[in-house]
Protein backbone atom coordinates (compact mmCIF):
# COMPACT_ATOMS: atom_id res chain seq x y z
CA UNK A 1 0.00 0.00 0.00
CA UNK A 2 1.02 3.64 -0.24
CA UNK A 3 1.79 5.53 2.07
CA UNK A 4 -0.73 3.70 3.92
CA UNK A 5 -1.52 5.15 7.50
CA UNK A 6 -1.51 8.72 6.00
CA UNK A 7 -3.86 7.64 2.62
CA UNK A 8 -6.37 6.07 4.83
CA UNK A 9 -6.58 9.55 6.66
CA UNK A 10 -6.92 11.72 3.68
CA UNK A 11 -9.37 8.99 2.28
CA UNK A 12 -11.56 9.30 5.56
CA UNK A 13 -10.95 13.15 5.64
CA UNK A 14 -11.11 14.92 2.13
CA UNK A 15 -9.76 18.30 4.02
CA UNK A 16 -6.34 16.92 3.74
CA UNK A 17 -6.09 15.60 0.08
CA UNK A 18 -3.12 16.64 -1.21
CA UNK A 19 -1.87 18.20 1.51
CA UNK A 20 1.29 17.02 4.05
CA UNK A 21 -0.04 15.14 6.32
CA UNK A 22 1.98 13.53 9.02
CA UNK A 23 0.30 10.78 11.65
CA UNK A 24 2.26 10.66 14.76
CA UNK A 25 2.78 12.35 18.05
CA UNK A 26 2.68 15.76 19.40
CA UNK A 27 4.74 17.82 17.40
CA UNK A 28 5.20 20.37 20.90
CA UNK A 29 6.15 17.24 23.00
CA UNK A 30 7.87 14.29 22.19
CA UNK A 31 6.17 12.75 19.28
CA UNK A 32 7.38 10.69 16.59
CA UNK A 33 6.01 10.28 12.84
CA UNK A 34 4.38 7.18 12.36
CA UNK A 35 3.52 8.00 8.63
CA UNK A 36 3.46 11.07 6.26
CA UNK A 37 1.80 11.67 3.31
CA UNK A 38 3.60 11.87 0.14
CA UNK A 39 3.03 15.58 0.28
CA UNK A 40 4.95 15.71 3.43
CA UNK A 41 7.93 13.31 1.90
CA UNK A 42 8.83 16.64 -0.20
CA UNK A 43 9.77 18.64 2.53
CA UNK A 44 12.36 15.27 3.69
CA UNK A 45 9.98 14.26 6.55
CA UNK A 46 9.76 10.47 7.18
CA UNK A 47 8.73 7.64 10.00
CA UNK A 48 10.84 7.37 13.01
CA UNK A 49 11.54 11.33 12.77
CA UNK A 50 11.13 13.03 15.91
CA UNK A 51 7.37 15.25 14.85
CA UNK A 52 9.35 18.32 16.36
CA UNK A 53 12.07 17.76 13.56
CA UNK A 54 8.95 17.45 11.16
CA UNK A 55 7.32 20.46 11.69
CA UNK A 56 10.78 22.64 11.02
CA UNK A 57 10.72 20.84 8.02
CA UNK A 58 7.24 21.49 7.15
CA UNK A 59 5.99 24.53 9.35
CA UNK A 60 2.37 24.23 7.56
CA UNK A 61 1.98 20.29 8.10
CA UNK A 62 -0.86 18.95 9.67
CA UNK A 63 -0.79 16.35 12.40
CA UNK A 64 -3.26 13.70 13.10
CA UNK A 65 -2.98 10.72 15.97
CA UNK A 66 -3.00 7.24 14.58
CA UNK A 67 -5.76 5.46 14.40
CA UNK A 68 -4.72 1.97 14.44
CA UNK A 69 -8.48 -0.10 14.62
CA UNK A 70 -9.34 1.46 11.27
CA UNK A 71 -5.84 0.91 9.87
CA UNK A 72 -6.60 -2.88 10.93
CA UNK A 73 -10.12 -2.37 9.44
CA UNK A 74 -8.86 -1.36 6.15
CA UNK A 75 -6.05 -4.04 6.07
CA UNK A 76 -8.65 -6.39 6.72
CA UNK A 77 -10.22 -5.69 3.33
CA UNK A 78 -7.10 -5.28 1.57
CA UNK A 79 -5.64 -8.86 2.56
CA UNK A 80 -9.25 -9.97 1.79
CA UNK A 81 -8.64 -8.98 -2.34
CA UNK A 82 -5.63 -10.93 -1.81
CA UNK A 83 -6.72 -14.19 -0.45
CA UNK A 84 -9.57 -13.83 -3.45
CA UNK A 85 -6.68 -13.49 -6.00
CA UNK A 86 -3.67 -15.36 -4.97
CA UNK A 87 -3.77 -19.19 -3.42
CA UNK A 88 0.11 -18.64 -1.14
CA UNK A 89 0.23 -15.22 1.04
CA UNK A 90 2.30 -14.44 3.13
CA UNK A 91 1.86 -11.30 5.16
CA UNK A 92 4.79 -9.27 6.16
CA UNK A 93 2.93 -6.38 8.02
CA UNK A 94 -0.88 -4.20 7.92
CA UNK A 95 -0.05 -3.43 4.08
CA UNK A 96 2.33 -5.36 2.61
CA UNK A 97 1.83 -9.31 1.35
CA UNK A 98 4.14 -11.62 -0.70
CA UNK A 99 1.81 -13.32 -3.37
CA UNK A 100 3.04 -16.52 -5.06
CA UNK A 101 0.60 -16.86 -8.18
CA UNK A 102 2.85 -19.20 -9.74
CA UNK A 103 0.28 -22.13 -9.76
CA UNK A 104 -2.32 -20.18 -12.34
CA UNK A 105 0.19 -17.90 -14.13
CA UNK A 106 2.76 -19.35 -16.27
CA UNK A 107 3.95 -16.74 -17.25
CA UNK A 108 5.67 -13.05 -16.42
CA UNK A 109 2.58 -11.55 -18.84
CA UNK A 110 -0.11 -13.72 -16.95
CA UNK A 111 1.39 -12.45 -13.36
CA UNK A 112 1.70 -8.68 -14.63
CA UNK A 113 -1.87 -8.49 -15.54
CA UNK A 114 -2.71 -10.27 -12.21
CA UNK A 115 -1.19 -7.76 -10.42
CA UNK A 116 -2.84 -5.00 -12.26
CA UNK A 117 -6.07 -6.77 -11.69
CA UNK A 118 -5.54 -6.71 -7.71
CA UNK A 119 -4.39 -3.24 -7.77
CA UNK A 120 -7.28 -2.19 -9.66
CA UNK A 121 -9.42 -4.23 -7.28
CA UNK A 122 -7.96 -2.29 -4.14
CA UNK A 123 -8.90 0.99 -5.65
CA UNK A 124 -12.25 0.65 -7.04
CA UNK A 125 -13.00 -1.46 -3.51
CA UNK A 126 -11.10 -0.07 -0.51
CA UNK A 127 -10.25 3.68 -2.41
CA UNK A 128 -6.76 3.19 -1.91
CA UNK A 129 -3.63 2.87 -4.63
CA UNK A 130 -1.00 0.08 -3.84
CA UNK A 131 2.08 -0.43 -5.79
CA UNK A 132 3.14 -4.01 -7.07
CA UNK A 133 6.45 -5.98 -8.17
CA UNK A 134 6.36 -9.09 -9.95
CA UNK A 135 9.57 -11.13 -10.65
CA UNK A 136 10.20 -15.05 -9.90
CA UNK A 137 11.49 -15.03 -6.28
CA UNK A 138 10.98 -12.27 -3.12
CA UNK A 139 13.94 -10.23 -3.34
CA UNK A 140 13.51 -8.71 -6.74
CA UNK A 141 9.81 -8.82 -6.56
CA UNK A 142 10.02 -6.60 -3.03
CA UNK A 143 12.76 -4.17 -4.48
CA UNK A 144 10.33 -3.82 -7.73
CA UNK A 145 7.51 -3.18 -5.65
CA UNK A 146 9.57 0.28 -4.57
CA UNK A 147 10.58 1.43 -7.64
CA UNK A 148 7.56 3.45 -9.07
CA UNK A 149 5.59 4.27 -5.69
CA UNK A 150 2.95 5.48 -5.80
CA UNK A 151 0.76 3.78 -7.97
CA UNK A 152 3.19 1.57 -9.62
CA UNK A 153 4.10 -1.83 -11.20
CA UNK A 154 7.41 -2.86 -12.26
CA UNK A 155 8.02 -6.09 -13.66
CA UNK A 156 11.81 -7.81 -13.39
CA UNK A 157 12.46 -10.58 -15.71
CA UNK A 158 14.76 -13.53 -15.35
CA UNK A 159 16.53 -12.11 -18.25
CA UNK A 160 16.46 -8.48 -16.98
CA UNK A 161 17.64 -8.94 -13.29
CA UNK A 162 21.57 -8.68 -13.66
CA UNK A 163 21.46 -5.32 -15.74
CA UNK A 164 18.60 -4.20 -13.13
CA UNK A 165 20.72 -5.11 -9.95
CA UNK A 166 24.10 -3.62 -11.43
CA UNK A 167 22.67 -0.06 -11.55
CA UNK A 168 20.40 -0.16 -8.56
CA UNK A 169 21.84 1.92 -5.75
CA UNK A 170 23.06 -0.10 -2.72
CA UNK A 171 20.43 1.96 -0.65
CA UNK A 172 17.35 0.86 -2.67
CA UNK A 173 18.67 -3.00 -1.71
CA UNK A 174 16.26 -4.51 0.46
CA UNK A 175 17.85 -5.32 3.65
CA UNK A 176 20.73 -2.76 3.73
CA UNK A 177 19.43 0.29 5.98
CA UNK A 178 21.31 3.28 6.62
CA UNK A 179 24.04 1.94 8.43
CA UNK A 180 24.61 -0.65 6.19
CA UNK A 181 24.54 1.81 3.04
CA UNK A 182 27.06 4.05 5.06
CA UNK A 183 29.78 1.15 5.54
CA UNK A 184 28.84 0.08 1.62
CA UNK A 185 29.65 3.68 0.84
CA UNK A 186 32.88 3.69 2.95
CA UNK A 187 33.83 0.34 1.06
CA UNK A 188 33.14 1.98 -2.14
CA UNK A 189 29.93 0.25 -3.07
CA UNK A 190 27.61 2.54 -3.95
CA UNK A 191 25.54 0.61 -6.65
CA UNK A 192 24.74 -3.04 -7.26
CA UNK A 193 27.68 -3.33 -9.45
CA UNK A 194 30.50 -2.57 -7.02
CA UNK A 195 29.02 -4.77 -4.87
CA UNK A 196 29.00 -7.89 -7.47
CA UNK A 197 32.83 -7.43 -7.59
CA UNK A 198 33.06 -8.67 -3.65
CA UNK A 199 34.21 -12.16 -2.98
CA UNK A 200 31.40 -14.03 -0.43
CA UNK A 201 34.33 -14.57 1.86
CA UNK A 202 35.19 -10.74 1.64
CA UNK A 203 31.50 -9.82 2.11
CA UNK A 204 31.42 -12.28 5.51
CA UNK A 205 34.46 -10.52 6.45
CA UNK A 206 33.08 -7.10 6.17
CA UNK A 207 29.18 -8.37 7.13
CA UNK A 208 29.32 -11.27 8.94
CA UNK A 209 26.35 -13.30 8.61
CA UNK A 210 24.60 -11.03 6.29
CA UNK A 211 27.80 -10.99 3.80
CA UNK A 212 26.47 -13.70 2.58
CA UNK A 213 22.79 -12.54 2.04
CA UNK A 214 24.32 -9.74 0.04
CA UNK A 215 26.56 -12.01 -2.07
CA UNK A 216 23.24 -13.94 -3.36
CA UNK A 217 20.75 -11.27 -3.33
CA UNK A 218 23.39 -9.08 -5.49
CA UNK A 219 23.42 -12.00 -8.00
CA UNK A 220 19.62 -12.56 -8.19
CA UNK A 221 19.73 -15.09 -5.67
CA UNK A 222 16.72 -15.94 -3.42
CA UNK A 223 15.09 -19.45 -3.05
CA UNK A 224 13.43 -18.61 0.19
CA UNK A 225 9.04 -20.07 -0.53
CA UNK A 226 6.01 -17.64 0.04
CA UNK A 227 4.88 -19.15 3.04
CA UNK A 228 1.18 -19.21 3.85
CA UNK A 229 1.55 -18.61 7.80
CA UNK A 230 4.57 -16.72 9.07
CA UNK A 231 3.41 -16.53 13.20
CA UNK A 232 4.18 -14.03 15.41
CA UNK A 233 8.35 -14.25 16.03
CA UNK A 234 8.66 -11.30 18.86
CA UNK A 235 6.52 -9.85 21.60
CA UNK A 236 7.82 -6.48 22.85
CA UNK A 237 6.77 -3.25 23.99
CA UNK A 238 8.41 0.27 24.25
CA UNK A 239 7.88 4.12 25.98
CA UNK A 240 8.79 7.47 24.93
CA UNK A 241 9.41 9.78 28.16
CA UNK A 242 8.07 13.22 28.31
CA UNK A 243 11.30 14.06 29.85
CA UNK A 244 15.22 12.42 29.55
CA UNK A 245 16.16 10.17 32.31
CA UNK A 246 19.07 9.58 33.39
CA UNK A 247 18.77 8.48 36.94
CA UNK A 248 19.40 4.63 37.45
CA UNK A 249 16.79 4.36 39.49
CA UNK A 250 14.29 5.74 37.90
CA UNK A 251 15.59 3.61 34.51
CA UNK A 252 15.00 0.31 36.49
CA UNK A 253 11.44 1.08 37.72
CA UNK A 254 10.43 2.09 34.36
CA UNK A 255 12.00 -1.44 32.54
CA UNK A 256 10.50 -3.56 35.40
CA UNK A 257 6.97 -1.97 34.39
CA UNK A 258 8.05 -2.43 31.16
CA UNK A 259 9.25 -6.61 31.61
CA UNK A 260 5.17 -7.08 33.34
CA UNK A 261 3.56 -5.87 30.33
CA UNK A 262 5.56 -8.24 27.39
CA UNK A 263 5.29 -10.76 30.51
CA UNK A 264 1.36 -10.35 30.00
CA UNK A 265 1.72 -10.51 27.01
CA UNK A 266 3.25 -14.06 26.57
CA UNK A 267 0.75 -15.20 29.02
CA UNK A 268 -2.21 -14.29 26.97
CA UNK A 269 -0.29 -15.76 24.06
CA UNK A 270 0.47 -18.66 25.94
CA UNK A 271 4.08 -18.69 24.97
CA UNK A 272 7.67 -18.01 25.92
CA UNK A 273 10.72 -16.76 24.29
CA UNK A 274 14.02 -17.54 24.37
CA UNK A 275 15.88 -14.27 23.43
CA UNK A 276 15.79 -10.62 25.46
CA UNK A 277 16.19 -7.74 24.01
CA UNK A 278 17.04 -4.17 25.46
CA UNK A 279 16.66 -0.81 23.30
CA UNK A 280 17.66 2.25 24.34
CA UNK A 281 17.41 5.63 22.63
CA UNK A 282 19.77 8.91 23.59
CA UNK A 283 18.37 12.00 23.94
CA UNK A 284 20.39 12.88 20.83
CA UNK A 285 17.95 9.65 19.28
CA UNK A 286 21.34 7.46 18.61
CA UNK A 287 19.77 4.02 19.22
CA UNK A 288 21.35 0.57 20.59
CA UNK A 289 19.71 -2.87 21.12
CA UNK A 290 21.51 -5.13 23.41
CA UNK A 291 20.28 -8.99 23.60
CA UNK A 292 20.99 -12.15 25.52
CA UNK A 293 19.73 -15.95 24.11
CA UNK A 294 18.97 -18.70 26.25
CA UNK A 295 19.24 -22.33 25.90
CA UNK A 296 15.46 -23.00 27.35
CA UNK A 297 12.94 -20.03 27.00
CA UNK A 298 11.65 -17.47 29.53
CA UNK A 299 7.96 -16.62 30.46
CA UNK A 300 7.92 -14.22 33.90
CA UNK A 301 8.88 -10.87 34.23
CA UNK A 302 11.42 -11.88 36.76
CA UNK A 303 12.83 -14.02 34.47
CA UNK A 304 12.90 -10.81 31.86
CA UNK A 305 14.95 -9.04 34.90
CA UNK A 306 17.33 -11.59 35.38
CA UNK A 307 18.75 -10.28 32.23
CA UNK A 308 18.05 -6.51 32.20
CA UNK A 309 21.07 -5.61 34.59
CA UNK A 310 23.85 -7.28 32.13
CA UNK A 311 22.22 -5.89 29.22
CA UNK A 312 22.05 -2.24 30.90
CA UNK A 313 25.83 -2.48 31.83
CA UNK A 314 26.51 -2.86 27.88
CA UNK A 315 25.07 0.62 26.99
CA UNK A 316 25.20 4.44 28.68
CA UNK A 317 22.22 4.27 30.46
CA UNK A 318 23.07 6.36 33.87
CA UNK A 319 26.15 7.99 31.88
CA UNK A 320 24.06 9.52 29.01
CA UNK A 321 19.98 11.37 29.34
CA UNK A 322 17.22 8.42 27.67
CA UNK A 323 14.58 9.04 26.10
CA UNK A 324 13.48 5.74 24.98
CA UNK A 325 13.56 2.06 26.78
CA UNK A 326 12.01 -1.06 24.86
CA UNK A 327 12.08 -4.54 25.81
CA UNK A 328 11.13 -7.50 23.46
CA UNK A 329 11.15 -11.26 23.71
CA UNK A 330 11.67 -13.34 20.67
CA UNK A 331 12.51 -16.60 18.94
CA UNK A 332 9.13 -17.44 20.46
CA UNK A 333 7.66 -21.27 21.98
CA UNK A 334 4.64 -22.87 23.32
CA UNK A 335 3.86 -22.83 26.99
CA UNK A 336 3.67 -26.99 26.31
CA UNK A 337 7.24 -26.84 25.70
CA UNK A 338 8.16 -25.16 28.94
CA UNK A 339 11.64 -26.52 30.39
CA UNK A 340 13.84 -25.00 33.52
CA UNK A 341 15.32 -21.59 32.79
CA UNK A 342 19.09 -21.86 32.18
CA UNK A 343 21.21 -18.65 31.77
CA UNK A 344 23.86 -19.12 29.60
CA UNK A 345 27.19 -17.43 31.29
CA UNK A 346 29.82 -16.03 28.96
CA UNK A 347 33.37 -17.41 29.40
Amino acid sequence: MDAFFASVEQMDNPKYAGRPLIVGGNPEGRGVVAACSYEARKFGIHSAMSAANAIRHCPHALFVRPRKDRYKEISMQVMHIFQECAPVIEPLSLDEAFLDISDDHTNLEDATKAAEHIRSRVFNEVGLTCSAGVSHNKFLAKVASDINKPDGLTVISPEEADEFLAALPIGRFYGVGKVTEKKMHSLGVRKGADLFRFTQKELERFFGKAGLFFYDIVRGNDNRPVQVSRGRKSIGTETTFHTDVIDMQEINEILTHLSEKVAHALQRKECGGTTVTLKVRYHDFSTVTRSHTLTAPLFSAAEIMQLIPNLLLATDAGKIKIRLLGITVSNLIGLEEKQPLQLQLPF
